[in-house]
């Protein structure tokens, strides 16, 4: 059962009154289900969105001669679109748990990536740790508001989804080597062959409108990875952080990051399911063996 927030059950209830209209079956039918998953993944990227294109604004016309620097104005900006995600109930109380703790796993590699020089931020203002403006933490946060949002918009479920506990190895170790490959050899890829064995088997399950779809867990990882390397590049060339190589000028992020974000994905989904436990697909109603599991999920769904 899909818990909607109080905003959100009103823009269901009046899509419904216009999307209960579309067929049943065929080519409208299948347009209807793609212009919904885009919608939907539109909300629930709405705190990332949002964010960025107060980073773009803030490029484009901030002020140089402000009497706020324009890092301390995106912190406060950050922190008015978390205010009103929560005001507004776009975002719950439980769901801000997850997405401070975002914040803060964010934060303190941040805090270590930024000493050792493997990004920079403009050296201004004063709501900042170090050399790290306070805004940078909203970032992460704007992932763990996406992941928890979607996982609700989408009804999202799993079916061989590996043990939390093995789950939490697995993230743990990739966090750990965020800071650690700097010192000692960098295991990155014995950790994304970890991933892909330990979640290989997983198939993430999740309803548009009428149907449910399937796909694996591992693609799913690597589709949103593909969009926040997108999403980066715009802050980039926004100004909000440069890597070394972008100091000079300003060029695409190496497609080398696409690794470090799909590793981070593993992360992420750890912190969501310590919120909200991965369940198994529904069981079919009637018969049973994959060919009536299979009729089930392919079949209409009243919302």
């Amino acid at each position: 059962m899909r818990s909607f927030t109080s905003v959100e059950l009103l823009i269901d209830e009046r899509a419904h009154r216009f999307l209960d209209k579309a067929p049943a079956g065929g080519a409208r039918s299948r347009l209807t289900e793609f212009v919904v998953f885009g919608l939907k993944q539109g909300w629930a990227c709405i705190f990332g969105a949002v964010l960025l294109a107060v980073l773009l604004a803030a490029r484009l016309w901030y002020p140089d001669n402000a009497g706020l620097a324009r890092n301390d104005f995106l912190t406060l900006a950050a922190v008015v679109i978390q205010i009103l995600m929560v005001a507004t109930r776009l975002e719950t109380l439980r769901e801000l748990r997850v997405i401070v703790l975002f914040h803060l796993v964010g934060t303190v590699m941040e805090l270590f990536k930024t000493d050792v020089g493997s990004w920079a931020y403009e050296a201004e203002g004063v709501l900042r740790i170090g050399a790290v403006p306070l805004f940078s933490g909203f970032m992460y946060a704007a992932v763990g508001s996406y992941m928890v949002r979607v996982y609700r918009l989408f009804d999202l479920r799993f079916a061989r989804y590996p043990r939390r506990w093995v789950t939490a190895v697995v993230a743990a170790a990739v966090y750990v080597n965020f800071f650690t490959h700097h010192y000692i050899v960098d295991a990155r890829w014995v950790l994304l062959a970890a991933v892909v064995i330990i979640y290989g088997r997983c198939v993430m399950h999740f309803r548009v409108f009428r149907r449910k779809f399937r796909m694996p867990l591992v693609l799913a990882f690597l589709l949103v990875a593909l969009f926040i390397w997108i999403a980066e590049n715009i802050a980039t060339w926004s100004g909000a952080w440069l890597y070394p190589n972008q100091v000079d000028g300003w060029h695409l992020v190496s497609p080398d990051k696409l690794v470090s974000w799909f590793l981070l994905m593993i992360i992420s989904v750890v912190l969501v399911a310590w919120v909200y436990k991965p369940r198994p697909p529904e069981e079919p109603a009637v018969g049973s063996g994959p060919q009536a599991a299979d009729a089930a999920w392919s079949q209409p769904l009243n919302t």
